[in-house]
């Protein structure tokens, strides 16, 4: 390009000069680089020439310097670690000598020391604190808040099975019982005060994947992997209360639980107790795994969900097939019902619940809905018009049955939602997830705590299930996991409520 002016021309040629120089530098250090990276090649070549390997020796070449350049990284960063701290020693000496000076001086210095101390100090905490900054937050992000353990207390441990739980759920008649159903191809019911395994449920050949009680009456609802739904009576009588476990030792919130054993069966087994065998009735239409039912209100009908993509509606009282509910496109993750009207959701991996409607006998409608991008892994009706849906997506939604378009609000979290529930009385939303903490929400979206989670106590693998209980003016949360055991829970709801 060609340049205007005398006086420029010579700025501009002054201008390129440290360019150039620049640029012969940088090109005579890819040189040197380049010898340097053909002499260790060649000799790493000379060096596997003797080995036994099946690698092209080019590859191996390649994969060498690939390590070589890896190692001058780490020995770049040492080097840098190094300075760093003789710099820190360094300035820890100076301003220990200015701190010594200080006190040697005249007495009435006093305020002098106390500020050069007082300045060492705080450098020094600055110092380690951008040391060790990224620490800091890893560590920080583990540790659970001396207010949600107010909030939320260890109420009872319940172990017993040999593998894990998929699903628990509260009686809804007296006695008040516990229900766990596990992969281990049992059923247990247990007393929420004691901990104690009251009956054994063995009737199914597979996996116990959920459990629900009738309405009414002391019967219970199991689904399985073995294709089947059962129907079994119980009937439990429930220990003498145990004095309330010490809850105010201190907690270990620094180790994480997943650093604990697994649970070792002890005491009174499942195989010493009480076990039902037979089904009063078992329903069979489905070609796959029943991975969830649940009674329809008044407890005369229910309705099961199955990987064969497929629900079924059931009379209890002669196991009559009375509805296919088809239509989702791949295999069904749970299923529902309203607690006061005739109304059915279904889950499905393939991204949508539907709402079916058996309030009109000669009507039977449905809605899909597709408000998530992953797997909807539950979806479950409030007290009042409200569904709430969570999914593998990391997100919760909560629905309005009156305008089901888009959601009301919108939960997102840091890991894969499993089954929710919600309570009853104060409609808080309980979330397990896949990196084993439990959080509770409200309706509209705001998070209100998490259950603690240490060496002492909460889950130690996925949790899979949460279930309420709020009988008696108290409100129990109990949860389940893949670690054999489930926990009962005391929340603290005015609390709760007054922190929100």
């Amino acid at each position: 390009m060609p340049v205007e002016g005398g006086g420029s021309s010579g700025s501009a040629s002054a201008a390129r000069h440290p360019k150039q120089k620049r640029k012969a530098h940088s090109l005579s250090i890819r040189r040197s680089n380049s010898t340097e990276e053909r002499t260790a090649g060649v000799l790493r070549g000379d060096m596997l020439e003797g080995q036994d390997s099946k690698l092209p020796l080019a590859l191996r070449n390649n994969l060498l310097d690939l390590f070589g350049q890896i190692e001058r990284e780490f020995e770049n960063l040492y080097i840098e670690n190094l300075e760093l701290r003789r710099e820190i020693e360094s300035l820890n000496e100076r301003l220990t000598g200015d701190g010594q000076i200080a006190e040697g001086g005249d007495p009435s210095k006093g305020a002098l020391k106390a500020k050069a101390s007082h300045s060492t100090s705080q450098l020094s905490q600055k110092l380690k604190t951008t040391y060790k900054a990224s620490t800091s937050k890893i560590v920080s992000s583990f540790k659970a808040t001396t207010g949600s353990r107010a909030l939320c207390q260890l109420l009872k441990e319940y172990v017993g099975h040999r593998d894990g739980i998929w699903d628990l759920s509260v009686t809804r008649t007296q006695p008040v019982v516990l229900g766990t159903a596990s992969a281990d191809h049992s059923a247990l019911l247990w007393s929420i005060e004691t901990g104690k395994c009251l009956l054994r449920y063995a009737g199914h050949a597979g996996s116990v994947n959920s459990i629900k009680f009738h309405p009414t009456e002391q019967m219970a609802l199991t689904a399985s992997g073995d294709q089947t739904a059962h129907i079994w009576r119980y009937m439990v009588q429930l220990p003498a209360p145990q004095p309330p476990p010490d809850l105010t030792a201190p907690c270990d919130d620094d180790q994480d639980s997943s650093d604990r054993e697994e649970v070792d069966v002890d005491g009174e087994g499942p195989g010493e107790v009480p076990t039902v065998r037979v089904a009063t009735a078992t329903l069979k239409s489905h070609q796959g795994v029943v991975i969830t039912a649940d009674w329809l209100v008044g407890g005369r009908q229910v309705v099961t969900a199955s990987w064969d993509r497929a629900a079924n509606l059931y009379e209890v009282e002669t196991s009559e097939l009375v509805h296919t509910l088809t239509g989702h496109d791949q295999e069904l993750t749970h299923c529902c019902t309203h607690p006061t009207q005739r109304l059915v959701v279904t889950s499905s991996r393939d991204t949508t619940f539907r709402l079916w409607d058996f309030r009109d006998p000669s009507i039977h409608s449905v809605n899909v809905f597709q408000g998530h991008t992953d797997t909807v892994t539950s979806a479950v009706f409030t007290v009042g018009d409200n569904v709430v849906s969570g999914s593998d997506d990391r997100t919760v939604k909560v629905w309005d049955l009156k305008n089901m378009r888009s959601p009301i609000a919108t939960i997102r979290t840091d890991s894969a939602v499993n089954r929710i529930s919600v309570s009853a009385n104060q409609k808080i939303i309980a979330l397990p997830h896949d990196n084993r903490q439990v959080r509770l929400f409200d309706m509209s979206g705001v998070r209100l705590a998490r259950l603690p989670r240490s060496n002492r106590m909460g889950h130690r693998r996925m949790v899979c299930c949460t279930a309420w209980n709020e009988e008696n003016q108290t409100c129990n949360l109990f949860t389940c996991g893949f670690d054999r055991q489930a926990i009962g829970w005391n929340i603290n709801i005015p609390a709760l409520l007054q922190e929100k």
